[in-house]
């Protein structure tokens, strides 16, 4: 299957849908939709990044987004899959690093929590290694935060 990522809206209704079908999944899985941690308002800069992966059809299946973090560090935010389409998170984080390292990033992070071990697994075979918790995500146990060096 081919899969397509390419820069969007994130206001767009393909964006929104996505982001609330994230948003219900986390609800389920950790009791909490996750939007308290993101703002879209935060990616309009030129150092930031939302993206869309789309299937064959031209149908929007994924999401994901990069923000700064730090002067040299982006941060993944809203990374959603709806599972229809195999490889559609690798591609989507692949994309993403790949713009960051373009963009003189030297190092992704993201926050995921620790009961969504689906999550957790894809980032250790995406080469994410765990890191202690950075700001917002400090004290905090129910989240678990990761790391790659680009």
């Amino acid at each position: 299957m081919n899969i397509k990522i390419q820069q969007a809206d994130p206001h767009s209704s393909e964006s929104q849908l996505l982001v609330e079908k994230l948003s219900a999944e986390l609800a389920v899985i950790t009791g909490d939709n996750g939007k308290s941690h993101f703002n879209a308002q935060e990616l309009n800069n030129e150092h930031s990044l939302w993206v869309l992966a789309r299937d064959e059809a031209g149908n929007a299946v994924g999401c994901g987004a990069l923000r700064p973090l730090a002067k040299h560090i982006a941060e993944v935010k809203r990374m959603y899959s709806d599972r229809s389409v195999p490889g559609v998170g690798a591609a989507l984080l692949e994309h993403l690093e790949t713009w960051a390292k373009s963009m003189g990033y030297r190092e992704i992070r993201l926050s995921t929590r620790v009961i969504n071990s689906r999550a957790v697994a894809f980032y250790h075979r995406c080469g994410y290694a765990q890191i202690q918790n950075y700001e917002p995500y400090v004290g905090r146990n129910a989240s678990i935060c990761f790391a790659k060096m680009l």
